[in-house]
């Protein structure tokens, strides 16, 4: 894996995250008893020593209003990330990668668990998000994938055997093969990777 011209397998996670990639994971990581803003100004002060991340900041950073009004969670800025329901946290978790200025996201089964509701505002936030960065989702739910990809790509044991729009992908024999032919047996195996930039 190349960003920028610099290798990124073998790295370690913060050298990654200092290249611009996040990541998140099926479930949200957030400290729950932390308020969404306190979250987001961990996140977004990173790079600050422990001294200056135990200090309150006056005022409230550009980059973390932005975020909030991105990720629609403005209105419980306040409120302790545990109360947040399970799309709302993974929102969160979203916001915090856009607050440390990732321009490539990465992110694993994010509407996993969500409601419908959840589910498309989800898609709504990645597909904007997505105009302005590159947004790679690995996603196993396919009216999802029909709904919001823009591009997709099919994995069978680690090896790319498709990639084209869902229709495309859908209708190509190989993809028909490995989800239905001789190699179902295997079908867990198969991920579905969704890029935007």
């Amino acid at each position: 894996v190349n960003k920028s011209g610099v290798e990124l397998l073998g790295k370690k996670v913060h050298q990654i995250a200092r290249r611009g990639v996040g990541r998140t994971f099926q479930t949200a990581s957030v400290f729950e008893q932390l308020t969404v803003l306190q979250n987001l100004d961990i996140a977004a002060g990173a790079g600050r020593s422990a001294w200056t991340l135990l200090r309150r900041r006056h005022g409230v950073l550009p980059a973390i209003e932005q975020a909030l009004h991105t990720i629609g969670l403005t209105h419980l800025a306040d409120k302790p990330a545990g109360v947040l329901a399970h799309g709302q946290k993974q929102w969160l978790e979203i916001g915090m990668l856009l607050v440390q200025n990732a321009d490539v996201l990465l992110l694993d089964e994010p509407v996993a668990g969500m409601s419908s509701e959840e589910r498309e505002e989800t898609g709504n936030l990645l597909r904007r998000i997505g105009a302005e960065r590159t947004v790679v989702v690995v996603e196993h739910d396919m009216d999802f994938m029909r709904a919001f990809a823009t591009s997709v790509t099919v994995l069978a044991r680690g090896q790319v055997i498709a990639e084209g729009s869902v229709a495309e992908v859908q209708a190509n024999p190989k993809v028909q093969e490995v989800y239905l032919g001789t190699a179902a047996a295997g079908a867990d195996g198969i991920e579905l990777v969704e890029e935007s930039s």
